[in-house]
């Protein structure tokens, strides 16, 4: 099916083009990825991770109170804290107590330094990265940070503006109703499936990629 089509579904279901257009995410620039700082980028990394399988709202909340606890998620001093800092925030009641979470940052954080080093921040790097092959970057994100293997990804990218396509639960019935995903989301096959939808609907209508997955969404709920 044309995503046109896909389209006008959306808009009969939301109730109009303005409803539509009211629900798209903001897609960042090149030139904003990367002027973003890489403390920034290890914050919505871990806002995500601790988001999974949690309450959203009870993180979101808390959030002011994870960045300085956190103290303003600096990935060179993350990288090579301590371990009794570590023992510390897993018992500190400003944040979501949960130690495996709290280890993820480092870990992140030695992949942001690294890639820095050799991008010239983590912002270039995914700056740089197309975004019809978002399937590796989420596979690159998956080998080389922690608890990133899943949706948390996705929802990082989207949250600082990275445009690609998020396999929610609506996007994903689409596809299969769509007749264009038959493997498992959350593996190699199924990614690869999905980015070759988006990229077969991006090449037809111009639109981002995130703006594709969020219409699509909406030819559900």
């Amino acid at each position: 099916m044309s995503f046109f089509r896909l389209h006008e579904q959306a808009v009969l279901q939301k109730g109009g083009e303005a409803e539509v257009k009211a629900r798209l995410p903001r897609v960042a620039t090149a030139e904003e990825l990367a002027a973003l700082g890489d403390d920034r980028y290890l914050s919505e990394i871990t806002r995500c991770i601790f988001k999974a399988g949690f309450v959203w709202r009870v993180i979101e909340n808390k959030w002011p109170q994870f960045e300085a606890a956190f103290e303003g998620f600096v990935p060179l001093y993350w990288q090579q804290v301590p371990p009794e800092v570590l023992e510390q925030l897993a018992g500190d009641e400003r944040i979501v107590r949960n130690a495996q979470k709290i280890q993820t940052v480092p870990e992140n954080a030695r992949m942001i330094v690294e890639t820095a080093r050799e991008h010239g921040s983590f912002g270039k790097f995914l700056a740089s990265w197309p975004h019809s092959d978002q399937a590796g970057l989420l596979l690159w994100l998956k080998r080389n940070g922690a608890r990133l293997g899943g949706n948390s990804a996705q929802y990082f990218l989207r949250r600082v503006g990275w445009d690609g396509f998020i396999l929610s639960r609506d996007v994903i019935a689409g596809l299969q109703r769509e007749e264009l995903l038959d493997a498992s989301p959350t593996s190699k096959k199924g990614l690869l499936q999905a980015q070759q939808a988006f990229n077969r609907w991006h090449e037809e209508t111009g639109l981002p990629y995130s703006h594709l997955s969020r219409i699509l969404s909406m030819t559900l709920g």
